[in-house]
């Protein structure tokens, strides 16, 4: 327990205090440059994260009408998942990179959250595999690198359509999660639905189109693709705006505590001159007496 004692009035005992006082100011000092630096981070990311937030916007506008094109050849068709169901894959659209918030958790509770069934998993980022292979390793059937360096391109998401294809598993339905992008501010997870070759060739509506059943795949990989293009734009878009929000909040903290050290700090030194002062009386006025 800390207890307060009264002015030292000999230099002996006074000096030990004065050399704590001096290694105090000294880590004042050294935390307050630390915090200083953090907010030059912080403002540099800030500004950085505005600048790609329009061109992130940009491709979530111009994604948009791939993924609902494929939606409304759906809802024409009236497809469905067939009765019985079956085995369902859940692809989660996060990204490798951190410091923007719970934009990355969030779509882990969302799955976590899942009634338990039979589902598999397909992990697109480094952040939500580290996070589902704690709960769900046995359901991860494939898990993708390197994504949210760039704004995402359709070839990226293609390329993830034609693995995701691939799998052994036989899915009567296909799941995509990904954050939905509702203002400056503000995202929630959300979901897109796709559907098996199956499912697409038992709708009501099917021959209203004219397709061929020996192209039907090609079709089928070609919306997946579409609505893994808008997911990913639409989560880039949601990364980049939470960076920034999360780098705003981090630079307006840094700096009340720059405040802070700063008046400690100025108290701490003006308390070492104080009793630096009463040393030099205390000696000259013993002095004098001898």
């Amino acid at each position: 327990m800390l207890t307060v004692g009264p002015v030292p009035t000999t230099r002996a005992t006074a000096a030990p205090s004065s050399a704590a006082t001096y290694a105090t100011l000294r880590e004042i000092e050294g935390r307050l440059k630390s915090i200083r630096n953090i907010e030059k981070i912080t403002k540099t990311m800030k500004i950085v994260a505005s600048t790609k937030l329009a061109r992130a916007q940009r491709a979530m506008n111009e994604s948009r009408s791939y993924g609902e094109t494929s939606n409304k050849v759906y809802e024409t068709a009236e497809t469905a998942v067939p009765e019985g169901g079956g085995k369902k894959l859940v692809v989660v659209c996060s990204s490798d990179k951190g410091l923007c918030g719970g934009i990355h958790s969030g779509l882990s509770r969302w799955v976590r959250r899942q009634v338990p069934g039979d589902f598999d998993i397909v992990v697109l980022g480094e952040k939500a595999r580290a996070q589902l292979s704690r709960t769900h390793s046995k359901a991860l059937q494939l898990s993708f690198a390197g994504v949210g360096k760039e704004v995402p391109t359709f070839a990226d998401a293609q390329a993830i359509a034609d693995q995701i294809v691939q799998l052994p598993g036989d899915y009567a339905e296909v799941e995509i999660l990904y954050n939905k992008f509702i203002n400056a501010s503000s995202y929630e997870p959300a979901t897109i639905a796709a559907f098996s070759e199956e499912a697409f060739l038992g709708s009501p509506n099917f021959f209203s189109f004219e397709v061929e059943e020996q192209t039907l795949p090609n079709l089928r990989e070609f919306a997946l693709a579409n609505s893994i293009y808008w997911a990913l734009c639409e989560g880039h878009a949601c990364e980049i705006s939470a960076r920034r929000n999360a780098m705003d909040n981090a630079s307006k903290n840094a700096g009340e505590m720059i405040t802070k050290y700063q008046i400690l700090f100025n108290r701490t030194r003006q308390a070492v001159i104080t009793g630096e002062l009463v040393e030099i009386i205390t000696g000259a006025m013993a002095s004098a007496e001898m």
